[in-house]
């Protein structure tokens, strides 16, 4: 239950990090945001680091919108003041984190956002071909550091292999689920990280966040939750922007399938400032929307839609106009390459784009 008082805002809170990536931190935290919503929570997640996949999976898990947190990029008092809005405006009563890469990897890590906002730990660990290993790899990450609480341990492959790993960890480092290899809640991979669930049928991803939530909750980790203690989160100086900079301004932003990578907290931003933000899609779409005077074309995956983009020939003829026209336009990464002349993708295949930038795009394989 969060409580606020003034410029503190309460609530129980949970960082769930890993040895290492690929270990099933997305999965696990957002089939715990279900699993606590089913329970009436009002839950918010958080991802460390500038990620812009892994969010997308965490908002369909907590069914409220995803704030990426990093110490380096915005400072640890920018980041705090994001969850105490979550409290205090959003009325969070429950926080999940969920960390970057391996506990303790990199020069602002999990670990240090666990120690530095006194959130505790759990441990998510894949302990495929590993039995009590697995017990002296999370004392291990536990004992290395000694600024922030490990509160638990996670993952395994069947109630016998999880009683390996029970055994093997000291009673202060419990083993708070067991959960079974199950291909019914994977989630797959491609270059770039996780598969969009708007790339996916609507059941298929719902089915997966509440088969998850239903092997946690039957693997007994709620007694678990329920034992964590409120954190303290105070509101934070941070220096305000001006609530009319971009007052009458509509911003029209790019979101399908080929364009998504954008920040919560900057689309945000641009509504504090007084913006209004529409949407609009490259691939569907017959134009860009009439009541725009800024186009954001983000990042996402152009290239595994370059045909659809291609044959989009209004809407190419939209966007070149809106250039003509001289009114601004913010491409990033595949937004773009979306500008360029042409895109030639993995296979080698060429596909006519915007034209608004002279060039050709050409993508790569991992190295190349």
């Amino acid at each position: 239950m969060a409580n606020t008082s003034g410029s503190v805002a309460c609530c129980p809170a949970l960082f769930l990090s890993a040895p290492a990536s690929r270990s099933g931190k997305t999965t696990i935290t957002a089939c715990l945001a279900r699993l606590l919503h089913r329970h009436g929570k009002r839950v918010r997640v958080f991802k460390f680091g500038p990620d812009y996949l892994d969010p997308q999976i965490l908002e369909r898990g907590s069914k409220a919108p995803v704030v990426q947190l990093d110490l380096w990029m915005a400072g640890e008092e920018w980041c705090k003041q994001q969850i105490y809005r979550a409290i205090t405006e959003g009325k969070a009563d429950f926080v999940l984190i969920e960390g970057a890469m391996g506990l303790y990897d990199g020069d602002d890590c999990s670990a240090d956002l666990a120690a530095k906002f006194g959130i505790p730990v759990a441990l998510v660990i894949d302990v495929c071909a590993m039995a009590q290993t697995a017990a002296a790899i999370a004392v291990g990450l536990r004992n290395y550091r000694d600024d922030f609480d490990m509160v638990g341990a996670n993952k395994c492959g069947s109630k016998y292999h999880g009683q390996l790993v029970r055994d093997a960890l000291p009673d202060d480092l419990p083993l708070w689920a067991a959960l079974k290899r199950d291909e019914s809640i994977e989630l797959p991979e491609r270059h770039l990280g996780l598969v969009q669930p708007s790339e996916q049928k609507e059941d298929w991803i719902e089915s997966r966040l509440e088969s998850g939530a239903d092997l946690l909750e039957e693997a007994g980790i709620l007694p678990f939750v329920d034992t964590l203690k409120p954190v303290p989160f105070m509101s934070q100086q941070i220096p305000a922007v001006c609530p009319d900079a971009l007052l009458g301004k509509t911003i029209a932003i790019a979101r399908d399938d080929a364009f998504s990578f954008t920040y919560t907290a900057n689309i945000t931003l641009l509504q504090d400032m007084g913006a209004k933000i529409c949407y609009f899609s490259p691939i569907r779409d017959d134009s860009i929307p009439t009541e725009a005077t800024a186009v954001w074309l983000p990042g996402g995956y152009p290239e595994l839609h370059a045909k659809a983009l291609s044959e989009n020939e209004s809407m190419i003829s939209s966007l070149k106009q809106f250039h003509e026209d001289g009114k601004p336009i913010l491409a990033d990464c595949g937004g773009f390459l979306y500008c360029m002349d042409t895109l030639i993708d993995l296979e080698g295949n060429s596909f006519r784009m915007a034209g608004l930038i002279q060039g050709t795009g050409t993508m790569k394989v991992k190295g190349g």
